[in-house]
């Protein structure tokens, strides 16, 4: 799956203007009620996973019928989220980038959750990026270029206790071989100055954050 991307659709907060950035060739994978999701919106997934705990027996059944594919399980004998289930799946096709939307919401726990789970993408030189209507994050060990997407900020957060050798290029704020260490608030709500900006590290994890209110 050279070049291709997978697409996962998690029960959080999902904007129907993410559906807009879905292409022909994307796999499509919905976890739960992100496969209801993609189903009312008249998109056909190729693989609908979970253990459907928040839908109700009709609204499966609809999943269950515009749904390529449906993989259940059990919702006491299990011991990932329905989301690292979707994950799990989309890292076995070895895809060139996983996108998640729906994966950020009122629960501070899966939401965290979720954001870890992209270094296990990372990991398999598998870029994972999380998008909703407020936020764009992705993850980097090494360089990372970054897009205008239209929102207002980029700030930039260790995943590990201290990332060092941050440089950046096309930022409002620049840094010349930075280190960042969890718990500083120096990387936060930095700006693009034109429509891309580079950002490198020499070690650790770097989770950069596209953001607006």
């Amino acid at each position: 799956m050279a070049g291709k991307r997978v697409l996962i659709f998690a029960g959080g907060r999902i904007d129907l203007d993410v559906i807009k950035d879905i292409r022909a060739d994307d796999v499509v994978i919905g976890a739960d009620r992100g496969a209801l999701f993609l189903v009312e919106q008249g998109i056909r997934p190729h693989l609908a996973v979970g253990d459907f705990d928040s839908v109700s027996p009709g609204e499966l059944d609809k999943i269950k019928e515009n749904s390529v594919e449906l993989v259940a399980c059990d919702p006491i004998d299990k011991d990932l989220t329905d989301t690292e289930l979707a994950y799990d799946l989309a890292l076995q096709k070895q895809p060139a980038e996983i996108l998640m939307t729906g994966v950020i919401g009122t629960r501070l726990d899966h939401t965290l959750a979720n954001v870890h789970m992209m270094l296990r993408g990372l990991q398999q030189q598998i870029r994972t990026d999380i998008w909703d209507k407020h936020n764009y994050i992705t993850l980097t060990d090494s360089e990372c270029l970054i897009t205008e997407r239209g929102y207002t900020y980029v700030s930039l957060l260790p995943l590990t206790p201290e990332v060092t050798g941050i440089t950046l290029e096309g930022f409002l704020y620049p840094l010349e071989n930075a280190s960042l260490r969890i718990g500083q608030s120096l990387g936060v709500s930095n700006r693009l100055t034109g429509p891309q900006g580079i950002v490198r590290i020499s070690s650790g994890l770097l989770l950069i954050m596209q953001s607006k209110d």
